[in-house]
């Protein structure tokens, strides 16, 4: 079985830089998919009160018979429960879902263009983290500009941003700035949702390292110190993703990655999405 490293958080915390993602799986599908997870080594597992699927996500934790101290569960608010008072509630309900007394990381799902409600949502996650409901919080799909904003108004810096991020997407600026202030960066849509297996490179280092373009992807997104959530219902594919800890590509293979042709974004820009 796999054992995934893990990264230090800004916090103390420690999150496994490989998990599950599990967003477009159902509900009733995603318990079997966190059991064979668990089963194959993953300890980390990232759900979303949008994906509706927390409850089965709950069910396949506690079906698989590992201790929760040994797992780490990530859920999200979405944008309609910016509000203090809401984002209280959300979290409630999620847990409720989940059947957990705590998540291991809460985040804001995305900032919402035009608004700055997720100041209030901020506030209530600092409380969450202060009274236990969520050991660390943190962000996704924040731009720097967001960031800065929210670093303005509260002491406490996101343990995480969890954004899109991918070869021929990756994001160096806002890396740059997350390193800067101790922000972890999590990658959503690791494989850019299978376009990656077109790319010549990557099907190049597959044949020499004997594994698949995923790999070699997933393997990039490790090496490059980012934490990645590959998703998959499929239980082989499941256990191909965390077959990863067997090989590394050498410094002109990374190189030769990080030079893939710079590709649009696949999902929302943050910059607009939510208005």
């Amino acid at each position: 079985m796999a054992k995934v490293p893990a990264v230090k958080l800004n916090d103390g915390n420690k999150i496994p830089q490989l998990g599950l993602g599990v967003w477009q799986v159902p509900d009733e599908q995603a318990s079997s998919s966190v059991k064979e997870a668990l089963a194959a080594g993953y300890r980390s597992v990232d759900t979303a009160a949008i994906y509706g699927n927390e409850a089965g996500v709950g069910t396949g934790l506690r079906a698989a018979g590992v201790a929760r101290k040994d797992l780490f569960v990530t859920t999200k608010l979405w944008n309609d429960r910016h509000g203090y008072d809401d984002a209280h509630k959300a979290m409630d309900e999620s847990l409720e879902k989940l059947g957990l007394a705590y998540v291991d990381l809460y985040l804001i799902h995305w900032p919402v263009a035009g608004s700055a409600k997720f100041l209030d949502a901020w506030r209530a996650m600092v409380e969450m983290k202060e009274d236990g409901r969520a050991r660390s919080i943190g962000v996704s799909n924040f731009t720097q500009a967001n960031l800065e904003r929210l670093m303005e108004a509260s002491k406490v810096v996101p343990a995480v941003n969890q954004i899109e991020l991918h070869p021929g997407f990756a994001q160096r600026e806002l890396r740059a700035f997350h390193a800067k202030h101790g922000i972890a960066t999590e990658s959503w849509s690791p494989l850019a949702q299978g376009n990656i297996t077109k790319e010549k490179v990557i099907l190049d280092l597959a044949k020499k390292y004997g594994k698949s373009p995923a790999q070699v992807t997933l393997r990039w997104h490790l090496q490059s110190d980012l934490i990645v959530i590959p998703k998959s219902v499929t239980p082989a594919r499941i256990r191909e993703n965390i077959d990863v800890f067997d090989f590394e590509l050498s410094v002109d293979d990374m190189a030769a990655i990080d030079g893939i042709k710079e590709s649009p974004r696949l999902g929302p820009d943050p910059a607009q999405f939510g208005k």
